[in-house]
């Protein structure tokens, strides 16, 4: 970065990471999106962070009155009443009263005015950051595009005089020249989104620092705007260590090679019942004797739930709960975006210290975490990938529709995010339904290529020999004869 150039905080955390550390002093900035998408909102979050630093901050205006702006800032508690206002839209008397103009065009007045206004304001008051919302109310004065241009770039040199940071709005039409006129001019544009997968939220340009690439999750919260930032997986020269995470369980832990590996990503994968989160928590609990500390989120049933259950089964989550090893976290369906689940879980990793992660499981994921399927699985590739960098062991939980019998190893395509690979399934032996258990996957380290069965009862989990002499167990109907065409695990 160039020596001679300073920034400021937007007054938005997140933003200021997309932007590479703030907004440089004394350039013009374009906040740009549709009705409603927080152009405004994001403005004044850029005056009050003014205002704490005890700087002299500008509000032009011309399509809401002071009043309407402060009203909806308290809304979501930000408080710009110590800025000074400009308000450049028509007075109330403009719809009662008959202007008209002798001799001159009209746009020359209004024009001159808004210039002068402006003008005056900005000598008289010296502000170190302006909001102009919008930015396009200078255009309805203006005779052509050509006059805009010329208008905006002596406005530009006219503040950069005296250090001045600006920040427009506009609403894009791109069926307007002057649309276009303004990206160009702007030193940073800042684009804002809201669809079904929630607000979203671009920096597509910034001269000088340049910026965090791609789109990012936003949300309008009690405070204000908040930003999650996609998160990037850190940079360590920490080797690679063996250390083995472990069920306690003696037929489970000779199955998959005395254990998992700690800062990978485990993938539990069965049919609805199965023994997942159970399997998942066993971990846990067993961690926890060692000092580790977990963390389980939770989508697809309520805290109450699942301390009933793994109570029920002999795993003591209210006492790991109450001795700070074991956290539950229920989510809401449809409350987040994958950013804000990420930067929650980083937050509790933050101030837990947490080495495990489970997340219980992926189907509740993509249904209650907004956005496309598609993009939610990559987003939750780059988690793991963070939490990894972490140095945290992640465990998910994934249910699959076969009932007896597996085709494949996990739901949607998700083996490349996995580590290691355990399945559950129901098979018919002896007339009745029963589990069995099996590794699929394991990077780093050995483990039995054998089925055993697995069984929860009330003294918890208990998993069998390894079962021998059977055929067609993964398609759910084992038998004694070996059969001439054995159909193969798809591991997709």
């Amino acid at each position: 970065m160039d020596s001679r150039v300073s920034s400021i905080r937007s007054g938005v955390d997140g933003l200021d990471e997309l932007l590479c550390g703030g907004l440089v002093t004394g350039r013009m900035y374009l906040v740009q999106g549709k009705p409603g998408t927080g152009k405004t909102l994001l403005g004044m979050h850029f005056l009050e962070e003014g205002l704490r630093n005890d700087e002299t901050v500008l509000f032009i205006h011309g399509e809401e009155s002071r009043e309407e702006i402060l009203a909806n800032g308290e809304a979501v508690g930000v408080d710009i009443s110590d800025a000074a206002f400009l308000d450049l839209g028509p007075d109330s008397e403009f719809f009662t009263e008959d202007y008209s103009y002798d001799l001159v065009d009209p746009s020359d007045i209004e024009r001159e005015r808004y210039t002068q206004d402006i003008h005056d304001a900005i000598r008289e008051i010296d502000p170190d950051r302006v909001v102009i919302d919008p930015i396009t109310q200078l255009r309805y004065v203006e005779a052509n595009d050509h006059q805009f241009r010329k208008r905006i770039l002596s406005f530009m040199r006219f503040l950069k005089q005296g250090e001045v940071t600006v920040i427009t709005t506009a609403t894009p039409s791109p069926e307007q020249e002057y649309d276009t006129e303004i990206r160009s001019l702007s030193d940073g544009i800042i684009e804002l989104d809201r669809g079904e997968g929630g607000r979203r939220i671009q920096v597509s340009k910034h001269r000088a620092l340049g910026q965090r690439e791609g789109d990012h999750g936003m949300e309008i919260r009690d405070d204000g705007i908040e930003v999650y930032p996609q998160l990037v997986p850190e940079g360590t020269d920490r080797p690679f260590e063996s250390n083995l995470l472990r069920s306690g369980i003696d037929g489970l832990d000779e199955l998959i090679g005395r254990g998992f590996d700690q800062r990978t990503v485990t993938f539990i994968s069965g049919p609805t019942g199965a023994g997942k989160t159970s399997t998942g928590t066993q971990f846990m609990a067993k961690a926890a004797e060692n000092g580790l500390k977990s963390t389980i989120y939770l989508f697809e049933e309520d805290v109450q739930t699942y301390e009933h259950r793994s109570e029920s089964i002999g795993i003591p989550v209210s006492r790991l709960r109450e001795e700070g090893t074991l956290s539950t976290t229920e989510i809401e369906p449809r409350a987040l975006s994958s950013e804000e689940f990420a930067h929650t879980v980083k937050r509790q990793i933050d101030r837990q210290g947490t080495d495990i992660v489970m997340i219980d499981g992926i189907g509740g994921y993509t249904v209650s975490i907004r956005g496309d399927e598609t993009d939610l699985i990559r987003d939750l590739h780059g988690l793991t990938r963070y939490l990894k960098s972490r140095g945290v062991t992640v465990l998910i939980t994934n249910e699959i529709a076969e009932i007896t019998g597996i085709s494949s190893a996990t739901d949607s395509n998700l083996s490349y995010v996995a580590d290691n690979i355990a399945f559950l399934s129901y098979v018919e032996m002896d007339g009745s339904l029963r589990k069995v258990i099996g590794v699929l996957k394991k990077r780093t380290g050995g483990f039995e290529h054998t089925l055993r069965e697995f069984e929860i009862t009330e003294d918890g989990i208990r998993v069998g020999d390894p079962l021998t002499g059977l055929y067609g167990i993964l398609q759910g109907t084992p038998r004694t004869d070996e059969p001439s065409d054995i159909s193969r695990l798809d591991c997709s």
